[in-house]
C-alpha cells in the first residue's frame, strides 16, 4: 500500500511540475518540466534522506561521533528494533534546541532516525523511548520513503513556482493576465503539494503512535512525550521548512499563519486521546 502511495505521490507532484512548466514556457517549458520531474524522482528515491538530514545540519551519532548521545540512544533503539524485527538504523543529532524528531530513508535497510538536541534535554528515557518507537513505527510501516519523497518534491515545486513568478509567465503573455497567472501559480502549486502531504501525513501519524504503544507496552510514554513536545514546540519554535514539516513527530511551530492553517499533523490532543483509549484495560 505504501509503495502505491509513493508511486501516486511521485506521479501527482511530477504532474504539477509538468503543468507549471507548460504554463510558463509552452512546449519548451513542458520539456524542461519533464526533465526536472525525472531528475527529482531519481533524486527523491535515492537521496531524499540525505537532503533532509543536511537541511537540518544533522550530525552522525555513533561510538566515535557524539558518543554521549550514542550511549543514551543506542540501547533504546537496539531494544526496539529487536522487538520490531528491524535492522538498526543510522542515528543522527540535530543541533536545534526545539525538541523534535523524524525518521527518513527509502526502506528499513537504509533508514535513519534523527533527534534534536532539545529533545534529549527535556525527555526522560521513558518518554524518549516512546518517541523513538514512534519513529521506528514509520520505518516498520514503510512510509519513510513516502515522507521523504514528499519533502523533496514539495520543495522543488515551491522553488520552481517562485522562480517562474520572478521571471514572468509565458513569453506570449503581453498583458497583465500573464502576471496574474504567474501569481496564482506561485500560490497554488505549493498549496497543492502541501495538500497532498497533509492527506498522506495525518493517517500515518496515528499508525506510528499505535506502533509505539504496542512495542513499548506503555502508551503513557508517548502520551507524556507528546504533551511535552506540544508545549515546548511553541516556547522554542523550530525553524523548519514547510516542505519538510510533515516529517517530524510533531508539527514544528514556526508562528507562521500558513503553517498553522495547513497543518500536516492531526491535533496533538486527538493523538493523546487515542493513545489514552489504548491504555484503558478492556473489560473481559
Amino acid at each position: 500500500m505504501n509503495r502505491f502511495k509513493t508511486a501516486l505521490l511521485l506521479g501527482v507532484l511530477s504532474g504539477i511540475l509538468l503543468v507549471a512548466g507548460e504554463y510558463f514556457g509552452g512546449r519548451n517549458g513542458l520539456m524542461m518540466g519533464l526533465v526536472i520531474a525525472v531528475a527529482m524522482n531519481f533524486t527523491s528515491y535515492f537521496f531524499s534522506d540525505k537532503i533532509a538530514l543536511s537541511m537540518y545540519s544533522a550530525q552522525p551519532v555513533n561510538e566515535s561521533q557524539n558518543p554521549e548521545v550514542y550511549r543514551r540512544l543506542a540501547p533504546l533503539v537496539r531494544n526496539l528494533t529487536h522487538k520490531m524485527g528491524l535492522p538498526m538504523p543510522k542515528l543522527w543529532a540535530i543541533p536545534e534546541e526545539s525538541p523534535n524528531a523524524f525518521a527518513t530513508g527509502r526502506n528499513p535497510e537504509h533508514a535513519s532516525v534523527a533527534v534534536t538536541e532539545g529533545i534529549l534535554r527535556v525527555m526522560n528515557d521513558q518518554e524518549l523511548e516512546g518517541v523513538l518507537a514512534h519513529e521506528l513505527g514509520h520505518v516498520k510501516n514503510r512510509d519513510i520513503l513516502t515522507s521523504s519523497v514528499a519533502a523533496t518534491l514539495a520543495a522543488a515545486i515551491t522553488f520552481m513556482a517562485r522562480m517562474a513568478f520572478f521571471f514572468g509567465g509565458r513569453r506570449d503573455d503581453d498583458d497583465e493576465g500573464g502576471g496574474i497567472g504567474a501569481l496564482l501559480m506561485m500560490l497554488l502549486a505549493p498549496v497543492a503539494a502541501l495538500l497532498i502531504q497533509m492527506a498522506i501525513s495525518r493517517t500515518r501519524e496515528y499508525a506510528a503512535d499505535a506502533v509505539s504503544a504496542q512495542y513499548t507496552g506503555n502508551p503513557q510514554e508517548l502520551i507524556s512525550a507528546l504533551g511535552k513536545l506540544e508545549g515546548w514546540s511553541k516556547r522554542v519554535p523550530l525553524n523548519a521548512t514547510p516542505a519538510t514539516a510533515h516529517m517530524f513527530i510533531i508539527q514544528p511551530f514556526t508562528g507562521q499563519w500558513f503553517s498553522r492553517i495547513f497543518s500536516t499533523h492531526p491535533a496533538t490532543a486527538e493523538r493523546i486521546a487515542r493513545l489514552e483509549r489504548m491504555a484503558v484495560p478492556r473489560p473481559i
